[in-house]
């Protein structure tokens, strides 16, 4: 399974191009990545139109340090867990509030809660 889909990355880079064009922006979560036999998780809203594979948003290893950065989808796609799956999109989120509220509730959880 691809990590994001065509629609997903339309979306991400418009909204990389907006920020690229000094915009500010608080958008929705486009897609959520998940290790599924780990506790990382990542809710990004972004991809940087000058280097199309380097995506914005939140970011959890699950080690009670949620923050917002800059994660490469190539690697996230190398990534397997101890029994070897790899990381997945959650085909079932929808993000109901802007990435700022994620953040909020996340560094209050030490984690990202959806």
């Amino acid at each position: 399974m691809k990590l994001i889909t065509n629609a997903q990355r339309e979306r991400m880079l418009k909204n990389g191009r907006l920020t690229a064009q000094g915009e500010t922006i608080d958008p929705h979560p486009v897609v959520k990545l998940f290790t599924p036999n780990g506790a990382a998780t990542w809710l990004l809203t972004e991809l940087d139109p000058s280097q199309p594979d380097v995506a914005f948003g939140l970011c959890d290893l699950g080690v009670g340090c949620p923050e917002l950065g800059y994660v490469s989808l190539a690697e996230l796609a190398s990534v397997r867990g101890r029994l070897g799956l790899a990381v997945e999109r959650d085909l079932h989120f929808q993000a109901d509030k802007p990435l700022s509220a994620y953040t909020a509730a996340a560094l209050k959880a030490e984690a990202i809660v959806t």
